[in-house]
Formats: structure tokens, sequence, C-alpha cells
């Protein structure tokens, strides 16, 4: 789990009961060709193709989703070196950086309490296809994600549940990263910065085999340096990899990988190793009737642990995806697939250098398996009804059916309606069944193997147009229901310990989200995001109501962003982004507000420099409960493309 500056529940409990206990204890992405966006208009924006919201490529302006797209150029005028930092562009998410190397990002609430070791685990993260979430307690570590911002083609950002075709982590949103062609990134590109906080290089060469064989490899290393003066929280982490991209007649193979090493200080505890890899393969195959069939398999690594060896762990994942796209009639767009997962874990002793959390037993498998069918009905002309199943298998809780609906109207070429009905869920993991903590010779924690899934069902509407040729707009509001969420229980024989997970709680989260953008000339862009939330949840009967509820969450009720893009002349760019979040009810943290920004300069046209600002507004500010304070800083970079 996310390290934490704290110990496990038995410490936390200790501190709220005022010290009464015994003391504290030690599937494959279709890709659209590459495009330079910062050329295209705001009708053209909204016909850049998806995948994420049906599993083939489709208009984002007809999806029916609260969706938004991180182009290439966004991210690379943003002057964000890291995936977190990029996501902060998407006005439906909420990003919170804890530390150098870790950040809290939300897709409607559900931040989690690391206080109560309930972690942000409701939203998939994919990057090419391949899941990138933690199977041992469904949430992520930011600090192992990197890819290159000269390889990202655009980042997809759905909010609201994708269950039905992706995965039972997607309840609350799906990030998917779409990485660029080797062929679209041919030749080299030398990247050198430095900052008061950061500083980063990397070397990339693209080439071509052949007509129809193209390839890049990179390397990049980085330092991060801590927040603090005593320097206890910095880090580094170098990262290779490399692309492959076979087009012969009607096939597309896609062979990538990267391998990265890095080491994060913990201050007075061991310092923190990270390392890992991956390897994917990812074919598609178009056939003459306009079917297609595509197979994707991967195999990924990762290892956490400590400079004394002293807790950490390595999971292995293996998987293997495969989907098959055709037409029934002249109507039923379909979309059918099945998919393997099996991961491997073992725990080095305790699961993190701060916590006194293990799991019994420290090693195990893991299988999940799915089939799922979604059929898109064009029902009339601009009216389309989108049915979808997905049957998963988990090791835990059995087969689990994952339904949805969504219609969508497009009433005139600019403007389209949409509503939506899904119900998803989060499997149980390894935290949740096989999790134990003890306290000198008494067992004070245990996992529960009967726990069940958390259920969310979400209802969904919303609208997507162009109001005008300069403006365009995406309005969704929604309303989503919990069941069976997490909490923490006493022991039925003993009346108290040792404790253990239930499923207590049930909730509600409600809210709209907004975003829009102006074309104020042809030389300056305006775009402007804002979402609001509530959030009521309750104890069920019978329910210990140990830590209270706000142990689901310490989420803004609130937030807004405003980004102007500026081309001051044919070789200067001026980018700024303006953010507000609200406060965190419980922990207290104030709300706050935040500018970035980036002035570039195309010396020639191989040759770019630019100097970026982050935070430019306070010498430091909090963005989450038990994170550090956020510096100001500054950054220089060249880039020279050969």
């Amino acid at each position: 789990m996310p390290e934490t500056r704290g110990y496990g529940l038995a410490a936390i409990l200790t501190a709220a009961l005022g010290g009464s206990f015994w003391g504290t204890p030690a599937l494959a992405q279709q890709q659209v060709a590459a495009a330079d966006f910062s050329k295209l208009s705001i009708e053209q924006l909204g016909n850049v193709e998806i995948t994420s919201v049906s599993k083939r490529a489709q208009p984002l302006s007809g999806a029916p989703a609260a969706i938004y797209v991180i182009t290439h150029d966004d991210i690379m005028r943003s002057g964000a070196a890291s995936i977190p930092e990029m996501l902060r562009l998407a006005p439906n998410l909420h990003v919170a950086q804890t530390s150098p190397a870790n950040y809290v990002i939300t897709a409607r609430g559900f931040s989690g309490n690391s206080a109560a070791q309930n972690f942000s685990d409701k939203l998939l993260v994919l990057i090419d296809g391949r899941s990138v979430y933690n199977p041992l307690f469904s949430g992520m570590y930011w600090d192992m994600q990197d890819v290159l911002p000269e390889n990202i083609e655009r980042i997809e950002v759905i909010s609201g549940p994708g269950a039905t075709l992706w995965s039972a982590n997607a309840v609350n949103g799906v990030i998917n990263i779409v990485t660029r062609k080797s062929a679209d990134t041919q030749g080299g590109v030398l990247e050198f910065g430095a900052g008061n906080q950061y500083e980063s290089a990397s070397l990339q060469y693209g080439g071509a085999l052949s007509d129809d064989l193209t390839y890049r490899a990179y390397i990049k290393t980085f330092r991060d340096k801590s927040f603090e003066a005593s320097g206890h929280d910095g880090w580094y982490k170098p990262q290779g990899g490399f692309r492959l991209d076979w087009t012969p007649g009607n096939d597309t193979l896609t062979v990538q990988g990267d391998v990265y090493d890095g080491r994060e200080n913990n201050g007075a505890e061991a310092d923190g190793l990270i390392s890992g890899g991956n390897l994917s393969a990812n074919w598609a195959h178009n056939f003459a009737d306009g079917s297609s069939l595509q197979v994707l398999a991967y195999y990924d690594n990762v290892e956490r642990s400590t400079t004394g060896g002293s807790a950490g762990f390595t999971v292995d994942t293996y998987n293997v995806d495969a989907q098959y796209n055709f037409m029934w009639g002249s109507w039923n767009n379909l979309v059918v697939g099945a998919g393997q997962r099996l991961s491997h874990y073992s725990i080095i002793d305790r699961i993190g250098p701060a916590t006194s959390l293990l799991f019994i037993p420290n090693r195990g498998d893991l299988n999940l398996s799915d089939i799922f069918i979604q059929d898109q009905m064009s029902l009339s002309d601009g009216f389309d009804l989108t049915l979808g199943l997905k049957l998963e298998n988990d090791p835990y809780s059995g087969i689990t059916p994952m339904p949805s609906a969504r219609a969508s109207w497009r009433m005139d070429e600019g403007n389209t309606l949409w509503a939506a009905v899904s119900r998803a869920i989060r499997s149980p993991t390894p935290f949740d069944t096989h999790v134990g903590e003890d306290l000198g010779t008494t067992r004070f924690l245990n996992g529960n193997p009967d726990f069940l899934p958390e259920k969310l069902t979400a209802y969904e509407l919303g609208y997507r147009g162009q109001l005008s040729e300069d403006v365009s707009l995406s309005v969704s509001a929604f309303d989503d229901e919990y069941d069976d969420l997490k909490s923490i229980e006493l022991d039925r024989t003993s009346g108290f310990l040792p404790l253990h997970w239930g499923n207590g709680m049930k909730g509600r989260v409600y809210g709209a989200e907004a975003w829009a953008t102006y074309e104020v000339s042809d030389w300056w862009k305006l775009s402007a995001g804002a979402n609001i939330q509530s959030e009521s949840f309750r104890f069920k009967p019978g329910a210990s109501g140990l830590l209270g509820l706000s142990q689901q969450g310490n989420d803004p009720h609130h937030q807004a962003s405003l980004r102007s893009s500026m081309n001051l002349s044919d070789s200067v760019t001026f980018d700024a982004d303006l953010r507000y979040a609200g406060q965190l009810p419980d922990p207290h943290v104030p709300s706050y507000v935040e500018l970035n920004a980036r002035l570039g300069w195309m010396i020639t046209d191989k040759i770019e420099l630019s100097l970026s600002g982050y935070n430019l507004l306070h010498d430091q500010h909090r963005e989450f409960s038990l994170g550090d304070e956020i510096k100001r800083s500054f950054f220089v970079d060249t880039r020279w493309k050969f």
C-alpha cells in the first residue's frame, strides 16, 4: 500500500481512544494517426477519435460518457514532467500531491484515508491497454508509472464507471494513456532540464528497419528533491524502454517494454527501493468485411523493498485479452471479448517500511477472468442505444455481473445528449482478505475471507456540443449509489479483538462536472473546467462505526481550473494553468489556488528552450492530509531534435 508516515490500525486506534491500548507497535488499443493538435479547430478537436468508451474508435463528440481528452500538444505545452502532473489538466479528476514521489488521484470522490488504512482504490489506469493498478489493494503506485511526454499521443480520462468493458476496478473512472506509434517519433530527441526542485535528462531515437517496420528506444533519469529542509523524502528513478511497430497488410503488431529502478528516501526509516519492468505484444487484424480481431498479451513485474530488506513485496502479472469487433446486420455494432489475468505475489515480512501490517499467508496467486459483450444499436438517425454486460470471476467473490446501458442522441452535427445507467464493483483483494497486524503477542487485526465486493450503481446524464464555431461545452450530472463499502468491525466472538474488515457502510455521491473551450483567436485558446459533488455516507445496522465515516475519503466539495494557451509568435508560446481546490473536511486541509506556467521558445526548428514555474502563488501549500507542504519550483528545459 502507499507508504504513509504512521503505523497500522493499532496505532491509529490507540491514539484515537486516548492511549487506552498497549502502546505504539513497531485491451488492445486502436490507435489513430498522430495529429498536430495545436493546429486543430474546436470542431476538429471534437472529431478526434477515442477508444476508451466503447473499445473501438469513435469521435469524441458522440461518446456517451463524461470523457476529457488531454492531447499531446496539451502535455508538451504544460511543462508537466510526470503522469500525475499531466493529469492535473483533466478537470474531471482530483489530483493531490502528498510528497515528491506520491500522489492521490481520484474521480468523483473516495480519495481514501491513509490514517484508517483505506486508500484510493476505485480508479482504473491503463497504458496502451496494460492495467497498471496494483492487485494487492486495487490502488495506484504513481511513482512506478512513467512515460516520456514526447511519446504520449493522448490521455483519455473518463469520470464514471467503465467496468462493463474494462475491469472491476473501473468503478469511479478510467484513465487510458495512449502512446504514439514509433512511426510518428522518428529521429532523435535529447532533453535536459534542471531547476530548484527537479532535474531530468532523456535520450530517444526512432528509426525504420523497413517500409512497414519502425522502432524507437529511450533512456531517462531524474531526481526530485525533498520539499523539506531535512531532505528526507527526495527520490530518483532511471528508466529505459523500446517500441516496435510492424504493419504488414491488414495486420498491425506492436511490441514494447520498459524497465526501471529507483530509490526513495524515508528519513529515519530505511530507504525505499522500487523496480520493475513490463513487456507487451498487441496484434490486430482487419478482415475484408470490416470486422477486426485484437489480442493483447503482457507481463508486468513490480517490486518494492527497503535497503535493509525488512519490508516490501513482489508482484508478477501475466495477462491476455482478446476482442472481436463486427457488424450484425445493418444497425448492430458488436464487441465481444474475454480475458485472463494471473498475478503472483510475495510479501517480505511487512508490506511497507512505515507499517506493521503483513499478509497471512505471505504469498499467493490471484486469478481473474472475464467475458464481455457490448452492442451499439443505431435505432434511428442520430439515436444510439448501447447495451453491455461483463461477467467477471475473481478468486474471492466468484462470478459478478456488471451491466450497463448508454443512450446518445445526436441532435445535430455539433450537439449530443447522452444518458447512462451502469453497475460496477471493486473486487476483494489480499489486503481485504489476508491482511494481519499483531500488537505484541496479541492479534489486533485480521482480514476477512468473506469480504464482499464494494458495489456501485451509477446514473449519469450529459451534454456535449459546439455552441458556436469557437466554443465547445461538455456538462454531465451523476448520482452514484454505493453499498457494501469497506469498514472496520469488531470480532463477533470476543466482542472486540481481533478487528476485521467488513462491508458496513453505504452511501451516495452526486454532483456535476463541466468544461469548455473558447478559441479567442487563431493564436489564443482558453479552457475552463469545474466540478461540484456532495457525499453522504452512513453505517449499516450492526456496523461498529469505528474510525468514523471519513475513512472513505477526504474529498473537496468543489474545484475549478482555467487554462490559457497563447502563440505569441511563430516561435514563442506561453501557457498558464490556474487551479482551485476546495477545502478537505476531515482531517481539515484549507482550500488553495495555485498557478503553473510555461514559456517556450523554438530557437530553431530543432532546438527548443522553455522555462516553467509550478505553484507560483505561494511559497508552499498543502494538498492532502498527512501530506507534505508543496513548494514553489522552477524548471529550465532544453529539447534538441536530430
